[in-house]
């Protein structure tokens, strides 16, 4: 990220609307500015997510599971707020494997309650494997 990243996107805010809508719809830019050209390169092949086996292995997350949110994102989740709270969060899961940013913010919250109320061994399973080809294929990525 770059410096002051708070106020470089504060500012982008302010001042351009279609950032300001597709930052209110789904918490994501496609051209976000806070990234420097070396984070878009780590986003996209997903390498960025590496750090994350240390929460795993102290027992933050798990390796499947809805992706951590913020205390904002939380309140989106309204009535399905209990089914993201009964899990931690994972390095990957439904959303990641079912289009990731190409999906609306909605349909990431219905993924995960999806998830949390049919888990399975064999859907974590499946989520690792398909995993696999989304990060290789690099789709949905931003």
């Amino acid at each position: 990220m770059v410096v002051d990243a708070d106020d470089v996107l504060a500012n982008l805010l302010k001042n351009d609307a279609v950032a300001r809508d597709a930052w209110n719809k789904d918490f994501k830019l496609v051209n976000d500015p806070r990234v420097t050209g070396i984070g878009r390169l780590m986003r996209v092949t997903s390498i960025d997510e590496l750090p994350q086996i240390w929460n795993v292995l102290k027992g933050d997350m798990s390796i499947v599971g809805p992706r951590p949110v913020t205390p904002h994102e939380l309140t989106l989740y309204d009535k399905n707020v209990g089914d993201y709270l009964s899990c931690r969060p994972g390095i990957t899961g439904l959303w990641q494997v079912s289009g990731r940013s190409d999906l609306s913010y909605d349909e990431r919250v219905s993924l995960d309650s999806h998830y949390v109320r049919s888990w399975t061994l064999m859907l974590d399973l499946k989520i690792l494997l398909k995993t696999v080809g989304v990060v290789l294929g690099r789709k949905g990525a931003c």
